[in-house]
């Protein structure tokens, strides 16, 4: 199943109206979907390298957007909808460890848990049902979210074809160094 929607999204990627595909794929895969929308945002960016900026912001804006959806799940619908989308995903046990991470880390959980390949769907239904702040949530996703897809795509952008298969097999090395960076960075300033 998963083979034939990643085939699926590829060929989307090549359509005519790809932009619009890719915001709805970005918009899906914060709450339900399983297949991430890097598998169109990386041929996208290399079909169209000076529209880069642009493809990763529609990719960001609509996986946060997306995220709300994720987070009403949470909130509103925890025991049936939400419990079902963690079940299909096999991450029922990893949700009920995370009410203490969200409780003390919040904000550096969902950039640090948004900005890589981890399930962001995990991250929305979780602080939706946990009650996490909206508005630091929000932020959060931004910050998740835009370092994540701009980062694939200004990479695409700068070296092209050549990183695609170091980008697609190392995606969660890439992240988790930059999110290492950017997070050792504000400790530095802060100690500063």
């Amino acid at each position: 199943m998963l083979k034939g929607l990643y085939d699926w999204m590829m060929a989307k990627a090549a359509h005519r109206h790809a932009i619009w595909w890719l915001a709805a794929i970005s918009f899906i895969e914060s709450s339900f979907f399983p297949i991430p929308p890097d598998v169109m945002l990386i041929p996208m960016v290399i079909a169209a390298p000076t529209q880069w900026l642009r493809i990763a912001m529609i990719c960001t804006l609509s996986s946060v957007a997306g995220g709300f959806l994720g987070y009403a799940i949470g909130h509103y619908a925890m025991d049936s909808i939400g419990m079902a989308i963690l079940g299909a995903f096999h991450l029922q046990e990893k949700f009920h460890a995370l009410k203490p991470i969200i409780d003390e880390w919040g904000v550096w959980f969902i950039i640090v848990k948004g900005a890589t390949p981890i399930p962001y769907k995990l991250v929305t239904i979780t602080a939706g049902a946990f009650d996490f702040d909206l508005t630091k949530f929000t932020f959060a996703s931004i910050v998740a979210r835009g370092m994540r897809f701009l980062l694939v795509a200004a990479l695409l952008w700068k070296f092209g074809p050549p990183i695609r298969d170091f980008v697609e097999r190392r995606l969660k090395l890439v992240t988790t160094v930059f999110i290492v960076v950017l997070v050792g960075g504000f400790f530095a300033v802060k100690l500063l």
